[in-house]
C-alpha cells in the first residue's frame, strides 16, 4: 500500500513540475500580440524578424527587403524606430520594443501583411479607403480616395485623431488638427510616417486615453480630405492645444500662430 501511494506522488509531482515548465515555456508567447517571446538582434533569422521588417516598413522606417534577415539596415531601422519613440537606442529588439512596436502599427496585418506575401515592397498607393459609420451614424461605408503618399490606412488613422481631438470644434478647426499632423510629416524633427506621427509618445492626448478608439464620423473624414488636398488653416501650425485644460508649462512657449475655436495653433 505504501509503494502505491508513493507512485502515485511520484506521478502527481512529475504532472505539476511538466505542466509548470510547459507554462514557463508558452505564456511569454501570447505577452505580445504577436511575435514570440525571443529577442532580435543583427545576425537573427526567422519568421519574428520578417514581421519585425514588415511592421519598420509600414512605418516608414526600413527601406529594404523583408526576407527574415536581420542585418545592418534592421539594426539601423530599430534604432532610429527607438529614438523615435523614446526607447533606449540599442539596435536589440526585446519586449518593450516590441510593444510599442505592436501598438504603432496597429493597421499592420490588415493592409499589408497579405501585401508583403504577394511580393510587394512598400505601400500600395492608390484604390479606396473604406470606414464603416457605428453608433448615431448612417450605417453605411464612406469611400475615401488615396492620395499620393498616403495609404488608406493613414487617411483612417487620421481621421480617428480629428474625431478624437477635434469634434465639437468649428470645421475648419478640425481641418486644422489634420494639418498639423501633415505639417509633422513634412518636419524634420518628426517621425516621416502617418502612424510613426500619431503614435509618438506624447504627441496626442487622445492616444493616451484612449479616445483615439472612438469612430469617426463623416465631418472628421471631409476634415481629413480637405487638409490632404491643400487647405491648412493653422497656417503651418506644428502644435495645437486647449488653454483651459493644457497642464504643459512647455507648450506656452511656442509662439503662438492663431486660435481656431477651443485650440491654439503654434510654430
Amino acid at each position: 500500500m505504501g509503494n502505491k501511494l508513493q507512485a502515485f506522488a511520484w506521478r502527481v509531482t512529475v504532472l505539476v513540475l511538466a505542466a509548470f515548465f510547459l507554462s514557463a515555456i508558452f505564456l511569454p508567447l501570447v505577452s505580445v500580440k504577436a511575435f514570440t517571446s525571443q529577442n532580435l538582434a543583427e545576425g537573427s533569422v526567422n519568421n519574428d524578424v520578417f514581421e519585425l521588417q514588415g511592421r519598420l516598413q509600414f512605418l516608414g522606417y526600413y527601406h529594404g527587403k523583408v526576407d527574415g534577415t536581420f542585418g545592418k539596415l534592421t539594426y539601423w531601422a530599430v534604432k532610429n524606430f527607438q529614438s523615435s519613440f523614446g526607447l533606449p537606442v540599442t539596435g536589440f529588439v526585446n519586449m518593450p520594443t516590441k510593444i510599442m512596436l505592436v501598438k504603432a502599427t496597429s493597421d499592420w496585418h490588415s493592409s499589408w501583411y497579405k501585401a508583403q506575401h504577394q511580393g510587394n515592397s512598400g505601400p500600395a498607393y492608390g484604390g479606396t479607403a473604406q470606414v464603416v459609420m457605428t453608433g448615431n451614424q448612417q450605417s453605411s461605408s464612406q469611400v475615401l480616395p488615396v492620395v499620393p503618399g498616403l495609404t488608406a490606412a493613414d487617411l483612417n488613422l487620421m481621421a480617428h485623431v480629428v474625431y478624437a481631438e477635434a469634434r465639437g470644434e468649428p470645421f475648419d478647426g478640425e481641418v486644422a488638427v489634420a494639418a498639423v499632423v501633415l505639417n509633422r510629416l513634412h518636419d524634420p524633427k518628426f517621425p516621416h510616417t502617418i502612424p510613426g506621427i500619431i503614435y509618438q509618445p506624447g504627441a496626442f492626448t487622445s492616444v493616451n486615453d484612449g479616445q483615439i478608439n472612438l469612430q469617426p464620423n463623416q465631418q472628421s473624414m471631409n476634415a481629413v480630405m480637405d487638409a490632404v488636398h491643400g487647405w491648412d488653416p493653422s497656417h503651418g501650425a506644428l502644435y495645437y492645444f486647449n488653454p483651459s485644460t493644457s497642464t504643459s508649462t512647455w507648450i506656452w512657449s511656442k509662439p503662438e500662430i492663431l486660435q481656431i475655436g477651443h485650440h491654439i495653433f503654434c510654430s
